[in-house]
């Protein structure tokens, strides 16, 4: 997608307003001298189910759960990092003092183009699209790059199956799904409205830390309730007009499932992109064309339009398809890369 364009006084604004955020959370934040020793409980390990801005939702390791401020100068810290925190006197309160390393970390860019991570030591994203709002093939591929880019096991969920109304409709969906079945990817067809496919859901989430991802109204927090019913998880209709769904989702949290393993429900946007990467690096993000990448005759082939192209063969060949090469050229493109 191509980049927001901000004129100089839509930027100067944008970075004030994150300086005063900055500066307002660096005044909540907790300096330790401030305790003594018999105040502070001893030091344990905790597992961040929600972020509120100024504090955060620990979950300890007996599964109680304490409202923690942050000690100075942490970073950024999401569902599903592991921390370390001390207990406040008697209170089920705290602070984290300290982020243990991320297995993995999902993030996108902010309106300045810079990383704000999303979700932390997610074991897989589930990409979901829908018949309503049309589904974009490129916005399924730019998730699916940002996932093997980040080493996040990516499964497809083509939600509310029940909206197919047509022969034509349901053949061009086949087919566009069977392009990712070629490549590996697994595809499950899901519909909360008729519960079909729920199961294959669950068990594909069975021990994993996952994250729905998908554009706005393709039914991500549907999904979520139908899988945690005793939670309570906002949904909204479609706008009816626009035909493009409200975010419903307030705010990022880990919830465990009741066999095993967790989902963290984010809100959704409506149009997702790739962090900055240079064409080479995007082109690995694209699984099915490793095996040929560095077979080209040139070393800087834009895999075009040059003689000696791996990719443009393996297109000739059927082992790759056009359709996700021409996707590829749109990133590069769209991005200026």
């Amino acid at each position: 997608m191509s980049k927001r364009k901000l004129t100089r006084q839509q930027t100067w604004r944008i970075d004030k307003i994150q300086e005063e955020r900055r500066q307002r959370a660096q005044r909540k934040a907790v300096d330790l001298d401030q305790y003594d020793g018999e105040q502070l409980g001893p030091e344990q390990e905790g597992l961040v189910i929600a972020n509120y801005g100024a504090t955060l939702d620990v979950e300890a390791a007996d599964g109680s759960l304490h409202r923690c401020r942050l000690r100075q100068n942490l970073e950024l810290l999401v569902p599903g990092d592991r921390v370390i925190w001390q207990g406040i006197g008697q209170e089920s309160a705290g602070v984290v003092i300290a982020l243990l390393p991320r297995r993995t970390l999902l993030a996108r860019p902010d309106a300045l183009g810079a990383l704000r991570p999303l979700a932390a030591n997610i074991d897989q994203i589930l990409v979901v699209a829908a018949p309503r709002p049309i589904y974009s093939t490129d916005l399924i591929d730019q998730y699916l790059v940002a996932a093997e880019s980040t080493g996040i096991t990516p499964l497809i969920v083509f939600n509310k199956v029940d909206l197919i109304t047509t022969d034509g409709e349901r053949e061009q969906i086949e087919r566009d799904l069977e392009r990712y079945r070629r490549i590996g990817y697994r595809v499950i067809h899901a519909s909360t409205v008729a519960h079909h496919g729920l199961d294959e859901v669950i068990a594909a989430l069975h021990d994993n830390n996952s994250v729905f991802v998908g554009q706005s109204g393709v039914g991500k927090s549907s999904l979520v309730h139908a899988l945690l019913p005793q939670q309570e998880i906002k949904v909204g209709a479609l706008a009816e007009r626009s035909g493009l769904g409200r975010h419903t989702t307030s705010a990022a949290r880990y919830y465990r499932l009741p066999g095993g393993g967790a989902i963290i429900d984010s809100p959704g946007v409506r149009e997702f992109s790739l962090w900055h990467m240079e064409a080479p690096a995007l082109a690995q993000g694209f699984a099915e064309f490793r095996p040929y990448l560095g077979g080209c005759r040139f070393r800087d082939c834009s895999h075009s339009h040059e003689p000696g192209c791996a990719l443009q063969q393996a297109v000739a060949d059927g082992a790759i398809s056009a359709e996700r090469l021409a996707s590829f050229h749109r990133m590069v493109e769209e991005e200026g890369r």
